[in-house]
């Protein structure tokens, strides 16, 4: 017997459609307060220009204010109403965390919605045995002690709004390629982390997040083994995102998802499957005698 698929039989998308449309949002997050880490460029700035065009207030954090302020300018560029906070941040270090989310419950007085984007990777070409340990070790320390520093201050005051938190995670997270041992234990260990933020903060809806293959410099740094895989737009994780916090796709909470699924596919086909076999989580693959036993 095969392996047990590790994807969803849906169609995959690879730029906007129908289902996330950003017509569909106009105003739709009106007086709801957004922050994302990672702001700076790739799919933290799409993202948090998304938002804004959603009429959400957004609040930036990544670690050089020079990057903040470019596209703080490009979002207001966009929506020259947006309300925009920044706060230069270093997610490894969680006084820093600390810091931003402070300034963003000065700035806005609440959280709606925490987007955890920010995130690192080794270039693809050493296995555990050939990278430096500290090289490798630093790949963890950003994704997931940054993740954690991230819900650590925020889903106390997501409990309070009862909002929404999107840990970005990946595809390689479920994959075993040589060369990749940081960046894919690291998205795993994610893809758990949502579980546990999901049971423990009761009303915060949670979800980890795949945000497709886009080619960004940091995703252009895992080297010519990924390069060639990147070919997702921009808009497709921005404009998902948006959707994942209207309400429509609670049922997803605690669970992994990935960008390119068709969720109104996901939602007519697969919803009941998902919810009784409490499916999209990571579990030990066991031998198909024990389910049939």
């Amino acid at each position: 017997m095969s392996a047990p698929p590790e994807d969803l039989p849906v169609t995959h998308h690879h730029d906007v459609y129908p289902g996330i449309e950003p017509v569909k949002f106009a105003g739709s997050l009106k007086d709801k307060v957004v922050f994302i880490t990672g702001a700076s460029r790739g799919i933290g700035q799409a993202t948090a220009i998304a938002f804004a065009k959603s009429g959400a207030s957004v609040f930036l954090a990544a670690r050089k204010q020079e990057t903040l302020d470019a596209v703080k300018a490009d979002i207001l560029e966009a929506v020259p109403i947006a309300q925009v906070g920044t706060y230069a941040t270093d997610v490894v270090d969680h006084e820093s965390v600390k810091a931003a989310v402070a300034a963003c419950i000065k700035q806005f007085g609440k959280l709606d919605v925490v987007i955890s984007n920010a995130g690192t990777m080794e270039d693809f070409t050493q296995t555990m045995a050939q990278r430096d340990p500290d090289v490798w070790w630093r790949i963890w320390e950003v994704n997931i002690k940054g993740s954690f520093n991230v819900a650590h201050y925020t889903l106390p005051e997501l409990a309070k709004t009862k909002g929404y938190f999107i840990f970005v995670s990946s595809v390689g997270g479920q994959r075993r390629d040589i060369g990749v041992s940081s960046y894919a234990t690291g998205k795993h260990a994610i893809n758990r982390l949502a579980e546990f933020a999901t049971i423990e903060t009761p009303g915060v809806k949670v979800f980890s997040v795949h945000p497709g293959a886009v080619k960004t410099e940091l995703a252009l740094a895992g080297g010519s083994f990924l390069t060639e895989m990147l070919i997702d737009h921009v808009q497709l994780p921005a404009w998902t995102m948006v959707r994942l916090v209207q309400g429509t796709d609670d049922y997803l909470s605690g669970r992994y998802l990935s960008v390119n699924w068709d969720l109104d596919e996901v939602n007519d086909k697969w919803k009941n499957a998902i919810i009784n076999e409490d499916a999209l989580k990571n579990r030990l693959a066991l031998p198909s005698a024990v389910y049939q036993g």
